[in-house]
């Protein structure tokens, strides 16, 4: 592997391009946003291309990062398709199309296309979902991962298929509990962001919610936890709520992030989050005893 293109040089091309630079491989970009270039890493590696085709002709991996259209999509895909070597992964970013939609979209080679879901800030964060069609072929889902890994990514595999693919059906199921707490008045949303960033997140941020679980079972495990609270944990998921995004529900949580930052400066909180965040993926770097 020594060229990639990027189709898409926006934030999520620009981190792509960050990664793959990172491990010292040459990388061709196409947007044809005229301002593309100056949100782009500067190094001599990363080159320009006119059109798509020019940026895929002698790549060994494709990275699709367009808008989330459809209509738009499919242009890419079909340009993309036509002018990249038969074997080459097609992989897109996209965090809401299915793998079998972009698929149907290449009219040669729809095997070699499939989902690569990167979060952002692509830079710095690990996880890439990995989301194959029916049709795509087991080789192309393998080279990816291999890619993802390459780039020192954390490349998870989804069996099939599902809206949203897999981390953001997990904060969707979060996100709808945490608006459906503060709508029914039980915390405000200082509160709930309270109860996650100083409570459970920080050991998610570490292991993920299972062997979380796992762990709070002592030496019985998993099997311990689902046998004593099993009952009481289905008796709490029966009673989740199920909001629906009103405007007045917006308009709630809206008003309550902005008393929440009251007085904060936005672009600092930021800054500490990604430095807090660095410091974080080194210090998990250093220890083996984590999956």
């Amino acid at each position: 592997m020594r060229r990639v293109a990027l189709i898409g040089g926006g934030v999520i091309g620009s981190g792509w391009a960050a990664s793959c630079l990172a491990q010292d491989l040459e990388v061709r970009v196409f947007d044809p946003a005229p301002e593309a270039e100056e949100s782009m890493p500067r190094d001599s590696r990363l080159s320009f291309a006119g059109t798509i085709e020019d940026a895929v002709r002698d790549a060994d991996f494709v990275q699709e990062n367009g808008p989330e259209r459809e209509d738009v999509k499919a242009e890419i895909i079909r340009e993309i398709d036509l002018a990249a070597r038969p074997h080459v992964v097609v992989a897109s970013s996209s965090s809401t199309m299915m793998p079998s939609t972009l698929a149907a979209m290449a009219p040669e080679h729809p095997e070699r296309v499939l989902v690569g879901h990167p979060f952002n800030p692509v830079r710095l964060m690990p996880l890439v979902e990995v989301v194959g069609g029916p049709g795509t072929s087991p080789a192309a889902v393998e080279a990816a991962l291999r890619f993802y890994r390459s780039l020192g990514k954390r490349p998870v595999h989804l069996r099939r298929e599902v809206a949203g693919h897999l981390a953001n059906r997990l904060q969707a199921a979060l996100w709808r509990e945490a608006y459906s707490l503060v709508e029914s008045g039980v915390a405000s949303v200082a509160d709930v962001d309270a109860a996650i960033a100083h409570g459970p997140g920080l050991r998610w941020a570490l292991l993920g919610p299972l062997v979380n679980q796992h762990l709070s079972g002592g030496a019985g495990g998993l099997a311990h936890v689902l046998a004593h609270l099993g009952p009481p944990t289905q008796a709490i998921m029966d009673d989740l709520g199920d909001p629906r995004l009103s405007p007045e529900l917006v308009d709630l949580l809206v008003r309550g992030v902005d008393d929440e930052l009251a007085g904060v400066d936005q672009a600092a909180m930021a800054a500490a989050r990604d430095e807090l965040l660095v410091g974080l993926l080194t210090a998990k770097a250093q220890h083996t005893d984590l999956p």
